[in-house]
């Protein structure tokens, strides 16, 4: 991580009460964003290529195995394809994805097959994805995963606090979860599918940053409502006004629903408009995804081949 890691800070909770979101300006704003078109071209392929650095390539299935967790981990050292970089001149970049992202179980696996790699290794944790087992079980949790290898931990907050206003309770939360992490990274999930309000993810954001978190997320990708634009824009716009009071940089991960190569140029586009260049780069920006560099890898094929390729021309298809 190339800037200084958020600390927190003491909770202010006249600045989370305070907060409220312009509803009709964050539904045009969104609705824009996603109506404007794409780059195209040799300039679609860089942004593409940069996406695929900031994907957190995941698999949270009941029947993970450890073949499953090494496949992940040669496609996240060996993302693109090799002829295809060489196509597009870019062979002699270091590819690889932000980081994989896997149960606790399956850390040791990830641990194993990404040696001497410098990939991150994510763990979801603290009672994923529900978030509703007791605390000393969550940070038990989350110490086995950094005690294995995790470099980055994924927890899940406890919706009802936030449904009910226990500011000072969430805080104390994510602050005992920032506390088992040590040296590995914080991102806190706000399921906000389940916040209720937009108001509500908004302080929700303010008081996990307080907390100290190192990347706010917006879901676990099992809700039925997951990554979208205006909840997106409700977080940037939260991090921004953390950044402007405290000086700290805070990055940003939403999942869920994330499944095309145009998706990824959008997710990217945002981020470059709300927060400036800094968090479009893997420290301050990451894609959770299962299925999307499949499609990044048809879109780049294209750009180098101009067609495109059949199923089973990509290794992850």
């Amino acid at each position: 991580m190339v800037h200084e890691r958020n600390p927190g800070i003491e909770l202010d909770t006249s600045w989370v009460q305070e907060a409220q979101v312009n509803l009709a300006a964050l539904k045009l704003r969104a609705a824009t964003h996603a109506t404007r078109r794409s780059v195209k071209m040799e300039w679609q392929a860089g942004w593409l290529l940069r996406a695929v650095t900031c994907i957190d390539l995941t698999t949270l299935s009941g029947d993970d195995t450890e073949v499953n967790v090494k496949r992940i981990c040669f496609k996240a050292r060996n993302p693109i394809r090799k002829d295809i970089l060489e196509k597009l001149g870019c062979a002699h970049l270091p590819i690889t994805t932000g980081a994989i992202c896997v149960y606790p179980s399956r850390v040791p696996d990830a641990v194993k097959h990404l040696k001497d790699s410098g990939i991150p290794i994510a763990s979801v944790a603290a009672g994923f994805p529900a978030g509703q087992t007791p605390m000393e079980q969550r940070l038990q949790e989350i110490r086995e995963a950094v005690k294995s290898g995790a470099t980055e931990i994924d927890i899940v907050i406890t919706r009802p606090l936030v449904l009910t206003a226990q500011w000072e309770q969430l805080y104390d939360e994510v602050r005992e979860m920032r506390k088992a992490c040590g040296d590995a990274h914080l991102k806190t999930i706000l399921a906000t599918g389940e916040l209720g309000t937009l108001t509500n993810v908004y302080r929700a954001s303010l008081v996990c940053m307080m907390a100290g978190a190192d990347v706010i997320k917006t879901s676990t990708g099992k809700e039925s409502v997951n990554a979208t634009f205006p909840v997106a824009i409700t977080m940037l716009r939260a991090i921004r006004d953390y950044y402007k009071r405290t000086g700290y940089k805070v990055g940003f991960k939403p999942a869920g629903g994330i499944r095309t190569a145009k998706d990824s140029v959008l997710w990217l586009s945002i981020m470059k408009e709300e927060l400036g260049d800094d968090w479009t780069k893997p420290d301050l920006f990451r894609l959770g995804a299962s299925s999307l560099l499949t499609d990044i890898e048809r879109q780049l094929f294209h750009c180098a081949f101009k067609r495109y390729a059949a199923k089973h021309q990509l290794s992850m298809a």
